[in-house]
């Protein structure tokens, strides 16, 4: 695996697909005859010279790999300068994959025994995810670290995450060494270190084992701030028949390719941007999360750059580029080529996307190209998907309680082969326009989590999962209004909320994703708390910036509420993909963490 860095602009443009398939494929071909030995120094092609192309229908990752590296297209990794850092045509991960898996086979590591594979962003993540595949060993791909000083909490979750799977290894990329090595200690793992250790290991000449249909194929896990975390336990043929499912409600062809910064221990980032498109030998280019976070706008010129046809976000990151482009100017972007950007993993923001496309209109971005979807990692990833290229479809749904109005984004229809039930709390099935609870079975659904049987009992019955999420019926698609275990009920009526916390962001002393709104029950009345990560210095600042927090609920859901100022430092708690977690932050609340 060979990696360049500090490519000037001027090449990557060169290597742009501006000037027609043929010549392109034409320069590409060209480049590898004539300089075999930097062959990285150009992007992969979005089309393969001579591999017709397949949208699917394998029967496992190994197979699909199998057939995609026999084409040209791969993955492109860049940095948050837009260099192009390292390229991995599927072909070279394949003998890359390979040759990981017979070190593996060497090692004495058995078929079926767990790899932890801290997913940064990188090209050894996929040679060792693929590589496990070859060997038959399920990889569990887990987070890095998130911001400063966080060492010893990150140590201590990677350490349960270890001992939940009873892993035998820990790969983690060059920097993160020590912190796998001192979660390793005192657990069932042998091995811990960067690549180099596993490439010093023994190479063995044994047949490969690789993971077929029906078998194992990775573990996800959960968050699992407070507890034990929980590993879905994702299977071959569940995978590839949700990612068969997704390529045809997404209409993937022969002419797409992508562009993400999701991080990859999280099912969107991991199925959506690296095992989906390699099952359609799509070429990916990559950015990591972190490199998002410091130059956002370097997502939109890449995909402007590469001429992406896909890409995919939550709402906060289409809010982050909105919020960014009022300080940069959108000039030299042009995002026409996007004919989809996906956008899900959390409650979809309808402002978002309509201050979005307001914004980037004038850089070619196309509101046709939004595609609202919902999905969960216990049924792989994707669920539901609006229609491809068919924008947003908005319901103006009235509480019959409250009598209040409020706009859902529509989720669009459920994936083929696939079943939904939306269930009373008697466990009767409801009509259109009728809120309850979300029940799904089908190809994609998962047996369970990684050898935790009651709490995999606790949501499988009978076949079908329980989500745990809310939402109801329009015009047979679906509306996802939020999760059970987060509805505030004051006096009878329900109350959403997102409309406290959207409405206390949009506060200009707020910032996005700094504001968390839970119901505590003391006995007698139940009372809605929300905490905001926001604490001016002076008394006076704050005092004001209560009046109008108390303000902004009262306006947006008619109740009153205790408000808790807290510091941007720890801060609101995070899941593992970044979202807010309403049930830590009510733990901590109810543990006194937070100062009144």
């Amino acid at each position: 695996m060979t990696s360049i860095r500090g490519i000037p602009p001027a090449l990557l443009e060169n290597a742009m697909p501006a000037d027609g398939i043929a010549d392109q494929m034409q320069r590409y071909v060209s480049t590898l005859q004539s300089s075999p030995d930097r062959w990285v120094a150009v992007p992969t092609p979005t089309h393969n010279v001579s591999l017709p192309f397949r949208r699917g229908g394998f029967a496992s990752l190994s197979e699909a790999l199998d057939y995609a590296a026999r084409g040209e297209t791969g993955f492109n990794f860049f940095d948050a300068r837009g260099n192009l850092q390292a390229t991995l045509p599927y072909r070279h991960l394949r003998t890359e994959a390979v040759a990981f898996a017979r070190r593996l086979i060497g090692a004495g590591i058995e078929p079926g025994e767990r790899l932890v594979l801290i997913a940064d962003t990188w090209p050894g993540f996929c040679v060792a995810f693929f590589g496990a595949q070859y060997a038959g060993i399920v990889p569990v791909p887990v987070p890095v670290p998130v911001g400063l000083g966080a060492k010893a909490h990150y140590i201590f979750q990677l350490r349960k995450q270890i001992t939940a799977s009873q892993a035998v290894g820990v790969l983690a990329p060059d920097e993160l060494v020590e912190f796998a090595k001192t979660a390793a200690e005192g657990t069932s793992a042998r091995f811990a270190g960067g690549m180099a250790v596993f490439n010093a290991l023994p190479e063995a000449t044994a047949e490969l084992r690789p993971l077929g249909a029906g078998m194992p194929c990775y573990v996800q896990f959960s968050s699992g701030s407070t507890r034990a975390p929980l590993g879905v336990d994702i299977r071959q043929n569940q995978l590839m028949a949700n990612i068969d499912g997704s390529i045809a409600a997404q209409k993937l062809d022969e002419n797409d390719s992508g562009v993400s910064w999701l991080p990859l221990y999280h099912d969107m980032g991991l199925i959506g941007f690296i095992l989906a498109p390699m099952c359609a030998q799509r070429s990916v280019d990559l950015l990591a999360p972190r490199d998002f976070a410091r130059r956002p706008m370097q997502w939109l010129s890449l995909i402007s750059r590469r001429r992406a046809t896909i890409t995919y976000s939550p709402s906060f990151g289409y809010d982050l580029l909105t919020r960014r482009a009022q300080k940069l100017p959108a000039g030299g972007l042009d995002l026409s080529s996007l004919r989809l950007a996906g956008v899900g993993a959390d409650m979809i923001q309808l402002p978002v996307l309509r201050r979005f496309a307001e914004a980037f209109k004038a850089a070619g971005f196309d509101e046709r190209a939004f595609l609202p979807s919902y999905g969960m990692a216990e049924v792989c990833v994707g669920l539901s998907f609006g229609a491809a290229f068919g924008g947003v479809k908005v319901d103006s749904f009235t509480d019959p309680q409250s009598g209040r109005t409020r706009d859902f984004v529509v989720c669009g229809k459920v994936m083929d082969g696939h079943s939904v039930e939306i269930r009373d709390e008697h466990g009767t099935a409801l009509g259109e326009r009728h809120v309850g609870r979300l029940f799904v079975r089908g190809p994609s659904v998962m047996p369970g989590y990684f050898q935790k049987s009651e709490e995999s009992a606790l949501v499988l019955r009978d076949g079908w999962l329980d989500t745990g999420d809310l939402g109801y019926w329009h015009k047979g698609e679906l509306v996802i209004t939020g999760r059970a275990k987060d509805l505030i009920i004051v006096n009878g009526r329900n109350i959403w909320p997102q409309d406290i916390e959207w409405a206390v962001e949009a506060l200009p002393q707020v910032g996005r994703g700094d504001a968390c709104a839970f119901s505590i029950d003391d006995g007698d009345v139940e009372t809605v708390v929300v905490v905001v990560q926001a604490y001016p210095s002076e008394p006076a600042e704050r005092e004001t910036l209560v009046g109008d927090v108390r303000q902004a609920v009262k306006e947006a859901a008619g109740v009153d509420a205790r408000i808790v100022l807290i510091k941007r430092q720890p801060g609101l708690p995070r899941t593992s993909s970044g979202k807010l977690s309403r049930t830590h932050t009510k733990t901590k609340f109810a543990a006194g963490d937070y100062s009144t």
